[in-house]
């Protein structure tokens, strides 16, 4: 396995990309024109699948061929986004991750051509190769094994096919984008963390890199005993559209003081970055400073990937007050809070 990263993270692969001939099955499609699938290889890809790894292909063969073997052997809904084309690998790996806004770092890819891995790593150093002859041992490593398995977990890739599908539906959309969102029919719900949500809670810290003002992590006794201090409000956010649920998508934790509370983290799931409701939870905080009589500051922490949060905040009207060797800290202006966007329902439990 070869891997730009040095240290392995445990969780880090997001996505294992598969080879198919002698890979997923047992002969060349084309030539045999029969394979047979590989036991091992299936329970791998559905024991991933229920930690909620995801699943694609990049696979040089006849595509409607390929395509109706996998529906043959019941494997078809396991991949999203399935590359079968004759063009280098790579170039289908990079297609899957800009389709799936993974990061490549968060990919791996199993072949088991020797060249075929040596393109791909060559061309993205990032992803993770993996021999195919080495799956057992390979497959099992803390890169492959997330921290966190939730009631979520499960439900990733029909999460994830959802939004392809709205995807598919934007780019044939003729209208303008707030019309499509409008059309999506969107309900962004916001409460109070329950101990239920605890481990989502923790994995979203985790797993949340573009959208994350701090990139701290919190483990679940930490998020637990800060959900029942009363010193701190931990507010969890959910999404759902006529497509399905995107499940929990939103974290954040403030502090509760005078003449201030301090948001010590705000995180939003890429996932709906592109939903335009990054600002919602962000405004309903804000809205409860205000009711409360008190200012609110924000700490932020570049990470050179959350670049987006920090656009967040300055569109929410947060300004710089201070900042230390790490730290940014931001004051929001309260004297005028943004409404939600009109093409999304704001409901708010107690």
């Amino acid at each position: 396995m070869s891997t730009a990263e040095g240290t392995p993270t445990q969780g880090k692969i997001k996505c294992v990309v598969w080879d198919l001939d002698n890979t997923v099955w047992d002969g060349i499609l084309l030539e045999e024109g029969k394979v047979t699938s590989r036991p091992a290889v299936i329970e791998h890809i559905h024991r991933l699948d229920r930690m909620g790894v995801l699943h694609s292909v990049a696979s040089k063969n006849d595509h409607d061929m390929a395509m109706a073997e996998l529906a043959s052997l019941g494997l078809a809904e396991m991949f999203l986004y399935p590359q079968v084309t004759w063009g280098a690998k790579s170039a289908s790996i990079e297609r899957i991750a800009g389709k799936l806004n993974l990061g490549l770092a968060a990919l791996a890819f199993v072949d088991d051509q020797e060249f075929e891995r040596a393109e791909v790593a060559a061309a993205l150093p990032q992803v993770t190769c993996v021999d195919a002859a080495c799956l057992d041992e390979e497959l099992t490593r803390p890169e492959f094994t997330p921290r966190f398995v939730t009631d979520e977990s499960a439900h990733r890739r029909a999460m994830y096919r959802s939004q392809l599908a709205r995807d598919d539906m934007a780019a044939a959309f003729a209208s303008t984008s707030e019309e499509f969102l409008a059309s999506l029919d969107m309900t962004f719900t916001i409460a109070p963390a329950s101990r239920e949500d605890l481990q989502r809670a923790e994995e979203l810290t985790v797993r949340t890199n573009q959208m994350n003002s701090t990139g701290r992590t919190y483990s679940y006794s930490e998020l637990d005993a800060l959900r029942e201090s009363p010193d701190h409000l931990l507010l969890i956010a959910a999404l759902t559209d006529r497509f399905g649920s995107y499940g929990k998508v939103g974290l954040a934790l403030v502090e509760k003081g005078r003449p201030d509370w301090r948001l010590n983290m705000m995180l939003m799931s890429c996932r709906v970055a592109s939903r335009g409701v990054g600002t919602v939870l962000l405004g309903h905080i804000m809205g409860l400073a205000r009711a409360a009589g008190v200012g609110l500051l924000a700490d932020f922490v570049e990470t050179g990937r959350n670049r987006m949060m920090q656009v967040t905040y300055a569109f929410a009207g947060f300004q710089e007050v201070a900042r230390d060797d790490v730290r940014i800290v931001l004051a929001a202006d309260l004297s005028t809070l943004q409404a939600p966007p009109a093409y999304v329902r704001l409901q708010v439990s107690s």
